[in-house]
């Protein structure tokens, strides 16, 4: 695990570098790129160690592949894209084997990512972010996936689409609805949104 989160500058250098199998710049890729990863794998499977086994993973996979990659592949989102399909993977295969050992209640709770708060029990604290966090939550799938990408990952809407497999006009309509959504339950609670401006602009 990097110790810190690298700048994300230009990765192109750092693409044809691993292409050609140098080991320096896929750590480089790696240690630019694993916290942003680890943000967003977590975000869907809710348990620390599968959201470090789905970014290594994603890191073997792109290595595993390098001698196929393009220069000029957008590898953030090539990257953030592995990791969601390896996490949607991990929780369908999580449901099938809850299904497999015939427990209802269980198999009934995987269709849910593990840890996600009930409707009302973030919205019922005094704590402005965890109330917007819980609201986060309670997104539909796809547009919390395009508002974690677009506003906490800071992915431009072409990479979210890369990593979403959508089109940018699909991102934007995400987001329309996500921060919609997110507004009208920040009014609804009478909430003081100044100060994450940085969300809903």
């Amino acid at each position: 695990m990097p110790d810190s989160e690298a700048p994300l500058d230009d990765l192109t250098p750092l693409v044809s570098g691993v292409r050609t199998g140098d080991e320096r710049a896929f750590r480089a890729l790696f240690d630019a790129l694993y916290a942003p990863l680890r943000r967003f794998a977590f975000s869907l499977v809710r348990d620390a160690a599968v959201a470090d086994d789905l970014v290594q993973d994603a890191f073997v996979r792109l290595w595993d592949r390098r001698e196929r990659l393009d220069d000029a592949l957008p590898v953030r989102a090539y990257l953030f894209r592995i990791v969601r399909n390896l996490a949607y993977n991990t929780r369908r295969d999580d449901a099938t084997r809850r299904r497999l050992l015939d427990d209802p209640v269980a198999y009934d709770s995987a269709a849910v990512p593990r840890g996600f708060a009930a409707p009302d029990a973030a919205a019922s604290g005094d704590d402005l972010s965890g109330r917007l966090a819980g609201w986060m939550d309670e997104l539909p799938q796809r547009q919390r996936e395009a508002l974690l990408l677009s506003r906490v990952e800071g992915l431009s809407h072409a990479e979210v689409a890369e990593a979403m497999g959508c089109a940018p006009r699909t991102v934007n309509n995400h987001l329309v609805a996500a921060l919609g959504t997110l507004r009208r339950r920040l009014t609804e609670a009478g909430a003081m949104v100044a100060s994450f401006g940085w969300m809903l602009s």
